[in-house]
């Protein structure tokens, strides 16, 4: 189905209509290719997260195509998309709500294992001492509760439960905002690194320009539930064509040196 060969994701037209007449998502097209960052930004109620959670289908399209790797995403079944679910993630904006706060770490970063009937290789232990490490945990982690973490902890935690089943496709949903500058900071350089580690593919909704200008190769401006500019990010935050552009680069301050 995709018109695109070199797609990862491949989005067209997508709509999304709540109610009668209130379009959320209005015609909105793009691709994302494979180790890319694409940065979707805008302000609150722009259609950014609905976007998030149509191209995972945890939310069905009114109108528009949805295609993986050329595959239909819109035309498979439950159990289709519940393999599908093992490429592509999501990691959501709140670190605190995120996480089951009656479990251990060591059963929130079991549960994908256990959802998808996967048998790490190694054995589960292994695995599970391995992905702590892998986001700058240790071990000594996986008894605790999320009640003892810290909001930037508690987001590695979620971002290691992302990474459980070795997805290709990471959807990043705002997953600094919750979180103050400095450990925000930390937060997206780990996500950085673990692209270039993995070879990851990430859709990273944010409505910070400084923080997409750092960490995306391309930017995709929503307001109002419409694309108004898409692009380079460098070429975007440098020239954007759009008023609207415009204004979300003033009203954004510069990034912490930490970065």
């Amino acid at each position: 189905m995709s018109m695109d060969e070199t797609a990862l994701v491949e989005a067209r037209g997508l709509k999304k209509e709540y109610g009668r007449g209130h379009l959320v998502v209005d015609d909105v097209s793009f691709v994302i290719r494979p180790g890319e960052t694409l940065g979707l930004v805008g302000e609150s109620g722009s259609g950014k997260s609905t976007i998030a959670r149509l191209l995972l289908r945890l939310e069905e399209p009114s109108a528009g195509d949805l295609s993986y790797r050329g595959w239909d995403l819109l035309s498979m079944t439950s159990r289709e998309m519940r393999e599908m679910r093992r490429r592509m993630q999501i990691v959501f904006q709140d670190p605190y709500a995120a996480l089951n706060p009656r479990m251990r770490v060591k059963q929130i970063l079991t549960e994908p294992f256990e959802i998808h009937r996967a048998r790490p290789s190694g054995g589960l232990a292994s695995r599970l001492k391995e992905m702590l490490r892998t986001v700058g945990l240790d071990e000594s982690a996986l008894e605790r509760f999320p009640h003892e973490f810290s909001g930037g902890q508690r987001q590695r935690i979620n971002i290691a439960r992302a990474l459980a089943l070795r997805p290709e496709f990471l959807v990043l949903d705002e997953p600094v905002s919750a979180l103050d500058v400095s450990v925000g900071a930390q937060v997206v350089n780990l996500l950085r690194d673990l692209q270039r580690e993995y070879g990851l593919t990430y859709l990273f909704i944010s409505h910070s320009m400084p923080l997409v200008r750092y960490l995306c190769d391309r930017v995709a401006v929503m307001q109002g539930g419409r694309l108004v500019e898409l692009g380079e990010c460098e070429q975007i935050c440098d020239t954007p064509r759009d008023e609207y552009t415009r204004r979300l680069i003033a009203a954004t301050p510069v990034m912490p040196a930490a970065m």
